[in-house]
């Protein structure tokens, strides 16, 4: 009987998808001779048992394209929603589906959603493992995720463009780009794009010193100023509130915890639109006009960059190594040139964020950026 592998794409889409798909695929049946079943629409396709059989003609062609060829979704796996509006738990389903197919293994490309799930997963008896795969490079455990590179790509290239039309009208362009809660994307953007201010979620901002610092460099001279934004970036006073709400949900009993929950929720509804305000904040604190661009989605679509096409190759190709040699509960991550399989509970439920300590905030410190800080 041909050993058989099932592989699913989960969460938000993402540069070199295609490309890991790809490399798990052909890897697995011709070092192996594995079969590879393609679930559609992540786990909720795994769960209604909706697949395809992925032969070499059904891998060709893709390693360049954007997106997902089998679909995603983001779901979890305790709490599946469908159409009819009902809530199942979808891990022993899942579990008699990969035992229906006598998968040897189930292949999740995701992020910390999905590394979550997957642990959801092997605990319920199901052999999985992981590739790293998120346009935020916040996946603990990795040296970095496929996708990472693609989005610092088009988030740069935007800041390149943004740079005539701020030096001809001596404005300052707020770009926003993507990110979750953590900073990599706009900090590596930034400092390729040549941003004069660089603000993100680690480091809490000062809006009157980010103020300061434009007006600094139009008294030396430069008369506009590029401000690289992370989606997720929050000011010192904002940062406190928050901090003060999370502390006094922490302390009370789980009645009194769902209030401030509700509490913490609309502050972070009414944080939505933080950017625009950022900018009328500094347009009146430097009497520059001032103008936003919002990079979002456009961030993760289009052709995945060489190096991650490459890397999700590589990650891919070791993933079917790692299966033949029986591994599973493993995110398969990128270390240097080489790989490592991290047990999927050191990485489930952690972020790696921008630590302080980081060459790249050094770097910008030396250069003079702005850190809001």
């Amino acid at each position: 009987m041909a050993r058989t592998i099932g592989i699913l794409t989960a969460g938000g889409d993402s540069p070199g998808l295609n490309a890991a798909i790809r490399a798990v695929g052909k890897a697995a049946q011709r070092a192996y001779g594995m079969e590879v079943l393609g679930f559609k629409d992540g786990f909720l396709g795994l769960m209604q048992d909706r697949y395809e059989h992925l032969d070499s003609g059904d891998l060709s062609g893709i390693l360049t394209r954007g997106g997902t060829v089998l679909g995603t979704s983001r779901v979890k796996v305790h709490k599946i929603e469908t159409g009819e509006r009902r809530r199942y738990d979808g891990r022993q389903m899942m579990r008699e589906v990969v035992e229906r197919h006598r998968l040897e293994a189930l292949v999740c490309l995701g992020g910390d959603g999905t590394a979550r799930n997957a642990l959801k997963l092997a605990e319920a008896g199901i052999p999985v493992l992981t590739l790293p795969k998120t346009i935020d490079n916040d996946v603990s455990g990795t040296d970095v995720t496929f996708g990472f590179d693609t989005a610092m790509y088009i988030a740069t290239e935007a800041i390149d463009r943004l740079h005539s039309t701020a030096h001809s009208h001596h404005r300052i362009i707020v770009v926003e780009v993507m990110g979750h809660g953590v900073g990599w994307l706009a900090l590596g953007a930034g400092l390729a794009g040549g941003a004069d201010v660089i603000l993100i979620p680690e480091i809490p901002y000062d809006v009157e010193a980010v103020a300061t610092a434009i007006s600094t460099r139009r008294t030396a001279g430069s008369s506009f100023s590029i401000v690289t934004v992370a989606e997720g970036a929050i000011s010192r006073g904002d940062s406190e509130a928050r901090e003060s709400m999370e502390q006094e949900m922490s302390d009370v009993d789980k009645f009194r915890r769902r209030a401030i929950k509700e509490r913490l929720r609309a502050f972070e509804g009414a944080r939505a639109g933080g950017t625009a305000q950022l900018a009328t904040t500094l347009a009146a604190l430097t009497g520059l006009e001032s103008r936003i661009t919002i990079l979002g989605h456009v961030q993760r679509g289009g052709t995945p960059t060489p190096a991650d096409r490459l890397l999700a190759t590589r990650l891919g190709t070791a993933c079917a190594d790692y299966i033949d040699q029986g591994l599973h509960g493993v995110m398969v991550a990128a270390r240097g040139e080489g790989t490592e399989a991290v047990p999927l509970e050191d990485v489930a439920g952690k972020t790696k964020t921008v630590p302080m300590d980081h060459p790249w905030l050094a770097t910008a410190r030396h250069l003079g950026i702005a850190l809001g800080d």
